[in-house]
């Protein structure tokens, strides 16, 4: 074989590993991405429920609000409620629009971005917001079921009973959030503020990322 014959035939040779590569390539990020897909779909259908629920805890706390709007107290509960329910709404709109954004065909640093973006959400508004209304909401939402059976919701022992368990309870989520930060679990906390379903979407991300770097 002469010279210029071996240096097509390796020429030929080294563009089939190459075509070879890429396929192998996209069809290790094809599977990544797929895995990525199938791994928020539980945030989404999480989503999908609060959107239920904010709507449910709006239309009853309006119904409530609208049926008491001559007493002041009542009045107060219900729309609390029914801003509850309003900000389930906004936030799980929010976490889907962000899912929805993600561009499984972009170069993996941009989807890395786009999923580091909802983690920062999650971890940084969502879930601060959610202890801190989980530790007081439930007193609007006390107060109008007990309306129903005509107990007197202003009476001193109640009252401070309702404000101090509340108080009690942020107070706790607050001491022990600084004490797994101090603690070095600060990471831990995160990931479990951001959610299986981010986590999930990182480590696939991270799998093809190491596998284009090989």
């Amino acid at each position: 074989m002469e010279l210029d014959e071996m240096k097509l035939a390796w020429q030929a040779l080294g563009d089939q590993l190459e075509r070879q590569q890429a396929l192998n390539m996209q069809l290790f990020r094809d599977s990544r991405l797929d895995k990525l897909r199938r791994g928020l779909r539980p945030l989404v259908w999480g989503q999908m429920l609060q959107l239920a629920f904010g709507v449910m805890f709006a239309a009853m706390a309006a119904m409530f609000w609208v049926g008491h709007r001559h007493t002041v107290d009542l009045l107060v509960c219900g729309l609390l409620v029914h801003a509850y329910g309003l900000l389930l709404i906004v936030m799980a709109a929010k976490v889907l629009h962000l899912v929805s954004r993600i561009d499984h065909a972009s170069p993996v640093l941009a989807i890395q971005r786009q999923v580091a973006d909802l983690r920062a959400w999650r971890v940084r508004v969502e879930s601060p917001v959610n202890v801190v209304m989980g530790c007081f909401i439930w007193i609007p939402v006390l107060w109008m079921n007990l309306a129903w059976y005509g107990i007197d919701l202003w009476s001193p022992g109640f009252m401070s009973w309702t404000v101090s368990s509340a108080l009690v309870g942020l107070a706790g989520c607050v001491l022990v959030v600084w004490l797994m930060r101090r603690a070095g679990m600060g990471r831990k906390l995160d990931d479990s503020a951001a959610g299986r379903s981010v986590q999930r979407a990182e480590a696939a991300l991270e799998e093809i990322a190491r596998f284009e770097q090989e």
